[in-house]
């Protein structure tokens, strides 16, 4: 069975009110997609959050948001392609800054909220985000929802990009994740989110709110950070990995 890369937001807290439990899940993860202060986030909890990754062993990703701290980054806006491309290359730079003074570096960029919803089906704009992370460097590897227009855009760019799926969120019958404005848009049951986790890993088909199944290409899995349920989620999620012999390793 080919390995899967575990991946989580983090570091989406600010000043003194933290949010999530990162240091648990540091230890549970192959990836870190780290807030870069626009939708969430501070330098020192940057810092902090690359510093302890760093140490680890878990691997360092820029996670750039709309400029939106009171929507957490999910609500949509309107945003031209070439105002995007500045967006994510300062918030990634930010990102690469704290890496190296903490003697790490960055290997992957994934977009947060709406700024990845709406890459995911708008070319223009996908276009923008992959040209900025190439800018930054075109080592990074691009992380996306799966087969859309994010990482397809990615690979015309000439970027390794990973398929993403993800074990807290449901789908669409056309692969597409359900709004979080739907009541049915997040997984709750600890055993839900091991089996669409199994599913995603191992290539079965995943069930759609539809009714149907659906085979959803995946490099790297998602556990939202700021969750209730993240840490006993991971807790279960990388147990059943191993029971299906299923390695956990991050993308680089």
């Amino acid at each position: 069975m080919p390995p899967i890369d575990l991946n989580a937001d983090m570091a989406e807290g600010l000043g003194p009110w933290p949010m999530g439990a990162d240091d648990a899940l540091l230890a549970l993860v192959s990836s870190a997609n780290i807030a870069c202060g626009l939708h969430a986030g501070d330098p020192r909890i940057m810092r902090d959050t690359v510093r302890t990754a760093h140490a680890r062993g878990v691997a360092i990703g820029a996670h750039p948001g709309l400029p939106d701290l009171v929507g957490f980054g999910r609500r949509e806006m309107a945003i031209a392609p070439d105002d995007a491309h500045a967006l994510v290359l300062y918030q990634v730079g930010a990102l690469q800054a704290m890496a190296r003074a903490c003697g790490a570096r960055v290997t992957h960029v994934k977009p947060h909220g709406a700024l990845y919803t709406m890459a995911a089906r708008d070319d223009a704009l996908a276009e923008a985000i992959a040209r900025a992370v190439r800018d930054a460097d075109p080592a990074l590897v691009l992380v996306g929802l799966a087969d859309s227009a994010s990482t397809r855009a990615g690979e015309r760019a000439g970027l390794r990009v990973a398929h993403e799926g993800f074990a807290d969120r449901r789908y669409t019958g056309g692969g597409t994740l359900v709004p979080r404005t739907h009541p049915d848009a997040l997984v709750h049951d600890v055993d839900d989110a091991v089996a669409q986790a199994i599913a995603l890993a191992t290539g079965a088909p995943v069930a759609t709110i539809d009714g149907t199944t659906r085979t959803i290409r995946c490099d790297t899995i998602c556990l939202h950070g700021d969750g209730p349920h993240a840490v006993p989620f991971a807790h279960a999620i990388r147990e059943a990995l191993a029971a299906h012999g299923v390695t956990v390793a991050a993308l680089a």
